[in-house]
């Protein structure tokens, strides 16, 4: 099994919002104070033993010149990636993103400091293509359409598209969307895929494509549309964070499956592999299960619990891919 095909995860939250803010991480803050000047040298003197040879590539080559990372995130991606009240990001895939960026640190022998950038379901695949952001770390779907243009780590969850909607509504599949309105977020793959189901289905529904899932979520609420479609982790994640389990549900079956994945640049070899090294070191340790515990059963900011324990497909993923110990 090589190392693409394995994975794991690991990590604690994030910090400001606004773009080209540079914020050392903590955990990289105490790394950084063990890197010393030996460590600098032996680097260096590794890497490059002859003047005008460059020590790394890519990705990895501007963080060594630089020494600092751009992680791109999410603002309303809840369990995966959202702000805290105290404006913080925070989530499960700024966890794993965090381990992410420990492991670049090392590889590279140098500290990095973090910039954080803001991206929407719309622009996070350009802004990694273009380089303004290194690594996303979200609520991404890893499919082959996507991998034309970008790459992915590992597999960190499996889901699947279903419809939110109010409590009352009597709505429960694609079909009871006859002849009403459903809310779809851009740039998600539900923007591309429902209206082909809606088409094959032969039917009469109104598409509302809104530019992120707080509006998605707001067309539901303030009636402008009678569901809207996501991935239901997403929805529940969504209706935790507002403690709004009385006014709103997620139901029917499965519509489509994903697997997310964080997103980095295609034809970037090195830094994809230390990405997975990232993952590896994860292997059987159990620290997949803590992090997993800390955002899906444990409760959130907003005092309420997702209680989904990892379900048996996503623990035979990590098994596959080498994260989990029997």
């Amino acid at each position: 099994m090589t190392a693409r095909s394995r994975a794991a995860r690991s990590a604690p939250g994030l910090s400001h919002p606004t773009p080209q803010r540079r914020w050392p991480f903590a955990a990289l803050a105490a790394f950084a104070s063990l890197v010393t000047s030996l460590a600098w040298g032996m680097a260096l003197a590794a890497a490059s033993p002859n003047a005008g040879i460059q020590p790394f590539t890519g990705t990895l080559q501007r963080l060594y010149e630089t020494g600092v990372i751009r992680i791109g995130h999410r603002l309303n991606s809840p369990p995966f990636a959202f702000l805290a009240p105290d404006g913080q990001p925070i989530g499960y895939s700024l966890d794993l993103c965090e381990v992410v960026i420990e492991e670049v640190a090392r590889h590279l022998h140098r500290p990095l400091d973090v910039e954080l950038v803001p991206v929407t379901p719309a622009n996070r695949f350009d802004r990694v293509r273009s380089g303004e952001v290194d690594l996303e770390c979200g609520s991404s779907t890893a499919n082959d359409e996507r991998r034309a243009f970008v790459a992915f780590s590992p597999t960190i969850f499996v889901t699947g598209t279903k419809l939110l909607v109010k409590r009352g509504s009597r709505i429960r599949t694609l079909r009871d969307l006859q002849g009403k309105t459903l809310a779809l977020t851009r740039g998600t793959v539900h923007a591309t895929l429902l209206p082909r189901l809606i088409e094959q289905q032969g039917l009469a529904v109104e598409r509302l494509f809104t530019a992120d899932h707080d509006e998605s979520f707001a067309a539901v609420a303030n009636g402008k549309a009678d569901a809207f479609a996501n991935d239901d982790i997403q929805l529940a994640g969504m209706i935790a964070a507002r403690d709004a389990a009385s006014d709103f549900r997620v139901v029917g079956d499965f519509l489509t499956y994903a697997d997310y994945a964080l997103v980095l640049r295609r034809d970037d070899p090195d830094f994809a592999e230390v990405v997975d090294q990232a993952f590896e070191r994860l292997s059987g340790s159990g620290e997949i299960r803590a992090i997993y515990r800390r955002w899906f059963q444990r409760p959130l900011p907003s005092g309420v619990r997702l209680n989904l324990p990892m379900s048996p497909h996503l623990e035979h993923v990590f098994r596959l891919e080498g994260q989990l110990s029997d």
